[in-house]
């Protein structure tokens, strides 16, 4: 039987603020009930599996994300779109290092196609109107800016600018610079 006071809802906020805290990889059930001073047994009337889990963690980080990215281009065009969704990408692997990681979570291809990772995928080809790219050269620039951003952010959580002048900030600025100039001068086929 479920434990009073149990449910999926908390069970998968709970494991959220875990995967910040400790890493999303590990985010275990087993974890979880240690959390609540459960037995694992328990759990599985609200979590069909670990990968059910980390799926949920991933939908509710998708989400989250994908509700900031929206706040912060809501107006903007053009650079202004561009430097807004990709700081939002950055701010949220700063504050939720573990909710990030799970963004990256394999989904099968139909929650994938049910969840928040389609609005942010919207967001981005949005933003991309601004600079008048056509197929399948703008699924070319949504690839390019997801790997930039992804790319920077992880390497960045991880350490790898800190030993180095000059400050992060100051290439992630640069690097967005780069990326508008590509975008508006994008190479024609």
């Amino acid at each position: 039987m479920a434990r009073a006071g149990l449910t999926a809802e908390k069970l998968v906020t709970a494991a959220a603020r875990m995967a910040d805290e400790i890493g999303f990889e590990q985010v275990t059930i087993s974890a979880l009930a240690r959390a609540f001073d459960v037995q694992v047994a328990s759990l599985y009337s609200h979590l069909e599996s670990s990968n059910d889990l980390k799926t949920r963690i991933a939908l509710l980080a998708l989400a989250d994300l994908a509700e900031k990215a929206s706040e912060a281009v809501a107006g903007r065009a053009g650079k202004q779109a561009l430097v807004a969704l990709a700081n939002v990408h950055r701010d949220f692997a700063r504050e939720h290092p573990g909710l990030f990681a799970a963004t990256q979570f394999r989904l099968d291809a139909e929650t994938a196609a049910g969840s928040a990772g389609v609005k942010l995928a919207q967001l981005m080809r949005a933003v991309l109107r601004g600079y008048e790219l056509g197929e399948p050269d703008q699924t070319h620039a949504v690839r390019m800016l997801g790997s930039a951003f992804l790319g920077f952010t992880t390497l960045e959580s991880a350490g790898s600018f800190s030993h180095s002048e000059p400050e992060s900030e100051q290439s992630w600025v640069r690097m967005l610079d780069a990326l508008d100039e590509m975008l508006r001068h994008w190479p024609r086929a």
